[in-house]
């Protein structure tokens, strides 16, 4: 987890106004929005197209007023599709126990008429879509889905068997009528303006990316994957399908580092990783992750960072004392109780050289 409180104590005492931010696993973009929120540049980076879709939708979101009329220009297209009779495609039955067929109809439609890839405004939407697509229907209002946790997507044999189970059936929910909603509630204070830059690449490419941005980073602020916890893309999966993927879930597809259950390979994706953003780094600079594991004890754990950070700089300096923060259980337990994960996540900073 990584809350936006944690970055912007990061940025506030490790930056001035007008830095340059790196945050290499951007993630929901939450680095990037709080330091541009803070007047400092930011950069950031995922490999995940999910990740990147949203936090590209943090860095440079359309007024409201642009947002909205695209919503109606999409929900009139909507119906004159319906007027014409459009099928709506084959899909798995996961997606019939999922969604109310009124609103299944309307995400497939806007599944294939927003161009998220290349135009601003509809990756703001695609990423509004990807906030409420599935969620605690008894909650709130605003998730389209069954019964679902709002953090992952579950996988589909389970899922059906957990609403048939339960006799869950999936809510009607107007999805146009959602996105205006929660556009208006993303923007009440405003849009964020300022200078931010969100690239869809492997963490271990950025400087062959960024060229131009080489040592200009003041600091980087991340969360890096943690060892045999999650995968990303098996959690993400009912998102990605929205993006174009396929309705069913995958692995290695996005990026076959997503989940390393070796220790060794894990280790020499984070040491590659920290080169990969060495050559973007002013000198001095420093580097705050958030990290977790299963395996390790907090002192294991601050160590082997330590030791994957002095492959790359080999004067690396700790700044403070380790964090250690105790997790409890979550919402993604509703659906999932025989999971389990890290029971801590470690805070650690560093300046390099």
């Amino acid at each position: 987890m990584f809350p936006p409180e944690f970055a912007r104590e990061a940025i506030l005492r490790h930056t001035k106004p007008g830095d340059l931010v790196l945050d290499p696993f951007s993630g929901r973009g939450t680095t990037l929005l709080e330091a541009v929120l803070l007047g400092r540049r930011a950069i950031a980076s995922d490999i995940n197209p999910v990740a990147f879709c949203i936090s590209s939708a943090k860095a440079h979101p359309p007024s409201l007023g642009r947002i909205l009329a695209r919503i109606d220009t999409l929900e009139m297209a909507h119906l004159r599709a319906k007027r014409e009779g459009r099928r709506v495609p084959g899909l798995p039955k996961f997606f019939h126990w999922a969604f109310h067929p009124d609103t299944l109809d309307q995400i497939i439609f806007m599944r294939k008429r927003l161009r998220w890839k290349c135009r601003g405004i509809d990756r703001f939407v695609a990423a509004l879509m990807l906030g409420h697509l599935h969620g605690e229907a008894d909650h709130s209002p605003n998730f389209f889905s069954n019964q679902m946790p709002h953090t992952i997507s579950t996988k589909p044999v389970y899922s059906v068997r957990y609403w048939r189970e339960r006799r869950l059936r999936p809510p009607r929910r107007d999805v146009f009528a959602i996105l205006r909603d929660r556009a208006a509630f993303r923007l009440a204070q405003g849009r964020p303006l300022g200078d931010a830059r969100v690239v869809c690449s492997d963490a271990r490419d950025l400087s062959r990316r960024l060229r131009n941005e080489s040592r200009r980073v003041s600091a980087v602020i991340t969360s890096p994957p943690y060892l045999d916890v999650t995968s990303f893309e098996e959690d993400q999966w009912l998102r990605l399908w929205f993006l174009g993927g396929p309705p069913q879930p995958t692995a290695g597809t996005c990026s076959r580092d997503d989940r390393h259950r070796s220790e060794l390979n894990y280790w020499r994706f984070l040491v590659d990783s920290w080169e990969g953003v060495a050559p973007l780094l002013r000198k001095h600079s420093i580097i705050v992750c958030r990290v977790g594991s299963r395996r390790h004890s907090h002192e294991e754990l601050a160590q082997r960072v330590r030791q994957s950070l002095k492959e790359v700089w080999p004067h690396v300096s700790p700044m403070g004392g380790a964090v250690v923060s105790q997790l409890r259980g979550s919402r993604a337990t509703l659906m999932h109780a025989e999971s389990t994960g890290c029971q801590f996540e470690l805070d650690l900073a560093y300046r390099v050289s």
